[in-house]
């Protein structure tokens, strides 16, 4: 291969209009002059899986709550012995992370540690799990109590006779930082078992690989699959919606759900309407608290929010059903397929090894739905009502005249947003008939700021940076980013691939082998373009997309390994997935023939590109809603 490493982030062009842009992010967040000869030291890969877009100066929160937490289960609470947390920085708009390693004479000491707490978890798994539900539901309901409103122009009598002595000033500044403060809550709740649930895999993983040297990574994860997860409850209620609706003959009620109070008019108004509307209601709490999305970003669209979403859905669910077609997941397959496989390998082991195969495979199987589950819990519900506050408290400042556009707080960082609040309330307090200074400042600022991030998205991220280790051995950045020794020297080597226009090579992520024409989709605004039978080609799928996976052949990823959303859902739906290829959707054409072999993790591209429509190069949209 040509190259021995990928750019340093000094290398990397910055794109026309958006000098400066490090001055938007943090300091902390950005690569320093002053310690690039220790940061080009490290090798960094993008995590475009988690955050495929540019952050705008306030959606930052997503990605430091969660790696900062991520690191903190590894490093101080789990005491993982071979592997601390995950540095972090922004750079060029993207997201990028460098594993910590642990110190070779520090592994063993750490080991004890880690098997005492370790062990804790596994023993005591059922009631720790109710615990973490109820902590979780704490903080999501004492979100729900926040309110941003403008205090009143005269503080009432009532307060003067009971000695309040405060102006409600306060109870504004109090709700943004508690509002801070338990959306940081549930991040550190989201990795309490997370690791956990990697963990119990990867020893799974690990012994199967000794005993059964050949065995495929994929009968591996067959063996946990086929459970009834959380994650799958959304798609799984609008499914459900739809047959009672074709049972119900409510079918001319859906032509145009668009039309959101007209399409619930039209059932209500139907005979049997009252009791699908009240099926209805029941879903919406808490599955509609889901993004199209994956949660990370303020212009994430929830359903409950946007019932034009769940109600297309619903609409593409009728007309399959009154098809013929079977929506329901393959679940019953998917345990046959599973318990032939646990047989099969089960009848190879005797003795101590098959006390040891059903004793790790069982606790895998405990612990993999959480891998999945938690998705709802925080990245959905957590941050759906979080983004609602934040919204919430963006309109008081426009309706004060500090920014132009109601969303537009999301081009401050969320210390900037305290500052703009104490401005605000200055003002009020005072009394002067100027007002805050933020409507002077902000609006010119913001513009400046928006032109930066527009900038930015014009270029797709570098997959990585720097020169990469000899082998990859994370157990994280493996399974979950698929970012293996073998993947980053692939894209290392994609420049002098003489068959990358006719193939590509990625993780064998879910097995089975299948032909159709490419759909590439950059994001969820996308998702009403892909027809029945067609290949969904992106950079990276949410869980969120779960709807369209009953209408696709099969999957190709830019990103994701064995324990990627993409790879999970895939293999709970019965489909083909090849994750982790680096460039697929960049690659691949709109309407292009592909075969993809989700068992040998190969998608060849088998002629020229039938239609060359735009998706396959414009960059993520922000608006719009996904329905089909």
């Amino acid at each position: 291969m040509s190259m021995k490493s990928f750019p340093k982030p000094s290398e990397l062009p910055v794109p026309a209009g958006a000098e400066g842009w490090e001055k938007i992010y943090p300091y902390y967040l950005v690569f320093q002059d002053a310690l690039r000869e220790e940061e080009d030291a490290k090798f960094w890969f993008c995590d475009s899986q988690h955050w495929p877009t540019v952050f705008k100066p306030f959606e930052t929160i997503g990605g430091e709550f969660a790696v900062k937490c991520l690191g903190q289960y590894n490093a101080r609470h789990l005491i993982i012995p071979n592997a601390n947390g995950i540095e972090f920085r922004i750079h060029l708009g993207y997201l990028y992370m460098s594993p910590v390693p642990v110190p070779e004479e520090q592994i063993a000491d750490r080991v004890p540690h880690f098997q005492e707490r370790v062990g804790y978890y596994f023993e005591n798994w059922p009631r720790l799990l109710d615990q973490w539900h109820s902590k979780v539901r704490g903080t999501i309901a004492e979100m729900e109590t926040l309110t941003f409103r403008k205090p009143p122009a005269m503080v009432p009598l009532a307060d003067i006779r009971d000695g309040v002595a405060k102006d409600g000033s306060e109870q504004l500044l109090e709700n943004y930082d508690r509002l801070i403060q338990l959306a940081y809550q549930n991040w550190q709740y989201h990795f309490e078992f997370l690791n956990l649930g990697y963990i119990a895999y990867l020893d799974f993983f690990n012994f199967c690989k000794e005993v059964f040297p050949s065995i495929p990574d994929q009968s591996i994860a067959s063996m946990v699959q086929g459970v009834d997860m959380e994650l799958f409850r959304p798609d799984d209620e609008l499914k459900q919606l739809a047959v009672l609706a074709s049972q119900l003959g409510l079918q001319a009620a859906f032509e145009n759900t668009d039309d959101v109070e007209g399409t619930l008019a039209r059932i209500a108004a139907t005979p049997h309407g009252t009791a699908w509307l009240e099926r209805y209601e029941q879903a919406k709490e808490p599955w509609f608290n889901f993004t199209t999305g994956n949660g990370f970003y303020g212009h994430d669209q929830y359903w409950n929010e946007n019932q034009e979403i769940p109600l297309g859905f619903i609409a593409d669910y009728i007309r399959r059903v009154d098809l013929g077609q079977e929506i329901m997941r393959p679940v019953a397959a998917l345990i046959e397929e599973r318990d032939r496989i646990i047989d099969e390998y089960r009848e190879l082991l005797e003795g101590d090894d098959l006390i040891a195969f059903d004793q790790k495979r069982g606790l895998a199987a405990q612990c993999y739905p959480y891998v999945e589950n938690h998705n709802f819990y925080i990245e959905h519900w957590t941050m759906g009502v979080f983004w609602r506050k934040v919204r919430e408290l963006s309109r008081l400042f426009h309706a004060e005249g500090f920014w132009a556009e109601p969303n537009d707080l999301l081009y401050l960082g969320r210390n900037e947003v305290r500052d703009a609040l104490f401005d605000l309330v200055t003002a009020w307090g005072v009394g002067a008939p100027g007002g805050p200074i933020g409507p002077v400042y902000w609006p010119e600022e913001i513009e400046r700021r928006k032109g930066i991030v527009e900038a930015l998205k014009t270029a797709r991220p570098a997959p990585a940076l720097n020169t990469p280790p000899a082998s990859i051995t994370e157990p994280f950045t493996r399974m979950l980013w698929g970012i293996t020794t073998e993947q980053v020297e692939q894209w290392l080597a994609a420049g002098d691939d003489p068959n990358a226009a006719t193939g590509l090579r990625g993780m064998a992520a879910s097995p089975g082998v299948v032909e159709g024409k490419a759909r590439v989709i950059m994001d969820a605004s996308q998702l009403s373009e892909v027809q029945d039978g067609e290949i969904l080609v992106a950079p990276v799928t949410a869980p969120s997309w779960g709807p369209i996976f009953g209408r696709i052949a099969a999957t190709v990823t830019d990103i994701g390994g064995m324990m990627s959303h993409a790879a999970i859902v895939c293999r709970e739906y019965g489909l083909p997935a090849v994750t982790g290829t680096g460039s697929a959707s960049t690659t691949i054409r709109n309407g292009q023939l592909l075969r993809v072999d989700g068992t040998k993790g190969t998608v060849e591209i088998l002629d020229e590109p039938a239609v060359a429509g735009p998706s396959a190069h414009s960059h993520n949209h922000e608006h719009g809603h996904a329905h089909v």
